[in-house]
């Protein structure tokens, strides 16, 4: 496990049982200033570690600590929830509140209780995500995308130390999403970033850091090009389609690109994150692309 000299946050031997299904089984790791990407199949456990981490969980066994407090005392569970930032999959808008007033909750409940004061943090969040001209409309009127900004508007609020997305760039579109990127790279600077995804371009773009976790545990923790070096070799080209290949599909230019065991004297690729994750967790990740 890759420990980071400025570590925010810990988690050693994370467990968490849902009936007889293991969510966590063992789970460990640390997270520093920067963005850590957390990779993995539907099933894995992401967003059962997030809201864990978020302190939104209890588990049941191991130890999850932020800044110096245990986040499983009340206490610390209280001093953590001061320092995060939280973009839950749904965020469970109130439909009739404009984004204005849902920001306004969020601050509310994160304790500014002065309203000058509040209201000046609640535009300048909005502002941060580009929606100071939309924070009058209703939420029922924005599009997904805008949606998408109120709800990481109000996870910004107070300024976190540390940041915890959970498919932040799900649904968006292509600029979108390289917007998101831009406001997730300058937040990264100065603070703890957990980012939930499906899209490994946005960790290539962004983390410092991946972990990847499949059926509960981490399979992997290092830096992305860490992460495409675990298909170094398995990687090739042909003309045909390969039997027994883990993966393989026709490029735009006619042939196939195939990740698994290479016959002898195929033509290598160089190996990208994609490449690296489905060596690791295998055609599951490839089943279901939430």
């Amino acid at each position: 496990m890759t420990l980071a000299t400025d570590t925010a946050v810990r988690a050693d031997g994370v467990v968490l049982r849902y009936g007889r299904t293991t969510a966590l089984d063992g789970v460990s790791l640390s997270l520093g200033t920067g963005v850590t990407g957390l990779l993995g199949p539907n099933g894995a456990g992401k967003t059962t570690l997030l809201r864990v981490i978020a302190t939104a969980v209890r588990p049941d066994s191991g130890t999850v600590s932020a800044f110096g407090h245990d986040a499983l005392t009340g206490p610390g569970r209280l001093a953590v929830r001061r320092r995060l930032g939280y973009l839950p999959q749904d965020p469970g808008f109130h439909p009739s509140f404009t984004a204005f007033e849902f920001v306004d909750y969020v601050a509310i409940l994160k304790e500014l209780t002065v309203r000058s004061a509040r209201h000046a943090e609640v535009r300048r969040v909005l502002a941060q995500v580009g929606l100071d001209e939309q924070r009058g409309k209703r939420i029922r009127a924005l599009s997904g995308g805008m949606r998408q900004r109120v709800a990481l508007a109000a996870a910004l609020v107070g300024d976190p130390a540390l940041l915890i997305l959970d498919e932040p760039t799900v649904g968006l579109d292509p600029e979108q999403r390289m917007r998101f990127r831009e406001l997730f790279a300058d937040l990264g600077e100065d603070r703890a970033v957990l980012l939930s995804t499906h899209q490994t371009e946005d960790v290539m773009s962004l983390c410092r850091t991946v972990v990847v976790l499949d059926e509960g545990r981490v399979r992997f923790d290092g830096t992305p090009v860490e992460l495409a070096a675990q298909a170094a070799g398995r990687v090739w080209t042909s003309e045909t389609r390969a039997t027994g290949a883990l993966a393989s599909w026709r490029t735009g230019t006619g042939s196939y690109r195939q990740v698994g065991d290479p016959p002898l004297g195929a033509d290598l690729l160089e190996p990208t994150i994609e490449d690296g994750y489905l060596t690791l967790v295998g055609l599951r990740a490839t089943e279901d692309p939430r």
